[in-house]
């Protein structure tokens, strides 16, 4: 078992106990597959648009450097792909058929991300510097609507009442994406979010995506909407695990493992589900954490803030119960996912696939 360093430099399990085992070589092969198969489909997607937007979206997706050099960054986990392309076994089709899909979802996870990081204020994603930061504003604003048009794009192109059914999954998982992030920025705002409320929003965050990446390859396929829709209730909780495991990241996580600063979730005053049940546990570290996050939401130096700060913030989160908490909904997520495939007739090694994902979601170093 693999340990990581916690708040207070001692070191804690990786894997806690309870957490599935995961054949990480089996995953690696599912998610390269995701990878190798969309990547060409997305960069002759990307040379379609216009000067500069095409250069600015290379260095978004790591294909080249900020001077325009060719580089070889870190494009991301490639889950949803990965999804896409077992979606379109789960309804016996070849992997090839949900690669249209695979890159439509893709495409839109890179359109939030560009339109995230400019609205946040990140200046890290990937261990390089945020496309907003780079090229500027205007450019991400762009750059991110032209990735959601292209998505749009080369589903219809396909031409099929397959291709229509998809897409509309597709712009429905997209409102309610949208949803979730201005749920998230009016939460920063707020001075207490209740738990219901910040699942809510992280359903549509991300599990909405998520949800559509594993049934978009099946609908690409022919499959009909019972089982669609049942492979979506299956992403929709994985993608609260997802979620979950993040918000213990955007603490915790290590940033060169994360790519991000240190208590990055901190430093933009995010309710994720560590700080609102930590805020909804009661008792004195409870108590004293409202204090500090009611003054800090007031605070017009919150910038300056020291390491010294946010980590006795994420103290109190654990010593609440925040960080326990949510590594338990990870896994009651994580488990809701695979309950959702029982009711669904999938090909043996397609719901082996499909629960090893799941359990590389839960099991990622936190």
């Amino acid at each position: 078992m693999s340990v990581s360093t916690g708040t207070r430099g001692e070191t804690v399990p990786t894997v806690p106990p309870g957490d599935p085992a995961v054949d990480t070589a089996d995953v690696a092969a599912l998610l390269e597959r995701g990878r190798t198969l969309s990547t060409p489909v997305m960069r002759a997607a990307v040379d379609r648009l216009a000067a500069p937007m095409d250069t600015v979206a290379a260095y978004h997706f790591g294909w080249i450097d900020a001077h325009g050099n060719p580089a070889e960054g870190d494009s991301g986990k490639a889950v949803r792909p990965a999804l896409a392309l077992i979606s379109a076994e789960a309804a016996g089709a070849a992997p090839d058929v949900g690669i249209p899909g695979a890159v439509a979802v893709e495409l839109v996870h890179n359109f939030s991300l560009l339109h995230d990081d400019l609205m946040d204020g990140d200046e890290q994603r990937r261990h390089r510097d945020t496309v907003w930061k780079v090229h500027g504003p205007a450019q991400a604003i762009l750059v991110g609507d032209a990735l959601f048009a292209l998505a749009n794009e080369l589903l219809l192109e396909l031409g099929t009442v397959e291709a229509g059914r998809a897409t509309r999954r597709l712009t429905t998982a997209t409102r309610k994406l949208i949803d979730g992030q201005a749920q998230d920025i009016s939460y920063e705002h707020r001075e207490r979010v209740t738990v219901e409320e910040c699942l809510e929003m992280e359903g549509n965050k991300t599990g909405a995506l998520l949800a559509c990446a594993v049934s978009i390859g099946a609908v690409l396929g022919g499959a009909d909407d019972r089982t669609a829709d049942k492979l979506e209730e299956y992403g929709y909780h994985l993608g609260l695990a997802f979620q979950a495991v993040d918000d213990l990241l955007g603490i915790w996580g290590d940033p060169e493992a994360t790519g991000k600063q240190t208590w990055s979730d901190l430093r933009q005053r995010k309710k994720s589900l560590p700080v609102v049940a930590a805020l909804a546990a009661g008792g004195p570290a409870s108590e004293r954490l409202g204090e500090l996050l009611a003054a800090d939401a007031k605070s017009t130096d919150f910038d300056s803030f020291s390491e010294e700060e946010f980590a006795f913030r994420a103290a109190l989160i654990e010593e609440a119960g925040g960080r326990e908490w949510t590594s338990q909904e990870a896994r009651r997520q994580h488990t809701i996912a695979i309950e959702a495939l029982h009711d669904v007739d999938l090909p043996a090694h397609v719901r082996a696939q499909l629960t090893a994902l799941a359990d590389f979601v839960v099991v990622r170093k936190r």
